[in-house]
């Protein structure tokens, strides 16, 4: 499994569903020293995972997207889109409850994406609210 790119299209988000998966992509993303980011399947629903951890200390998010991310999974969250259970970082994010697999895969690259500080992916993802 390769590093994923900046920006990562939604396909290339790895499904970290079923046993030993997550563990899996998540040592993964440790061994390349990247953003670790997933999907996985809950039932019918999905989840989406990332942990900024898996890039060592040399990987920085400064605090306007930190709060450019937690807007947006907060939106996600008040449009029940996404479980009041969220995690919104600083340092790892999860989503429940996400409708579909697209959905899950098109939150998680733009995620990934503004953990590398490129917030366009979610201003089209979740546009900001005024």
């Amino acid at each position: 499994m390769q590093s994923l790119p900046v920006p990562c299209p939604a396909y290339l988000i790895p499904d970290a569903s079923g046993t030993g998966a997550f563990h899996h992509a998540y040592r993964q993303a440790m061994a390349d020293g990247a953003v670790f980011v997933a999907v996985e399947s809950d039932g019918p629903r999905w989840t989406v995972k990332a942990d900024t951890l898996t890039a060592g200390s040399g990987h920085f998010v400064d605090d306007t997207v930190n709060d450019a991310i937690r807007a947006a999974i907060t939106c996600l969250v008040h449009h029940r889109e996404v479980g009041a259970d969220a995690y919104t970082g600083p340092i790892y994010f999860m989503m429940h409850s996400v409708s579909s697999e697209e959905r899950a895969r098109e939150l998680a690259a733009a995620l990934h994406a503004a953990l590398h500080g490129d917030l366009e992916p979610l201003n089209r993802a979740v546009p900001p609210t005024s």
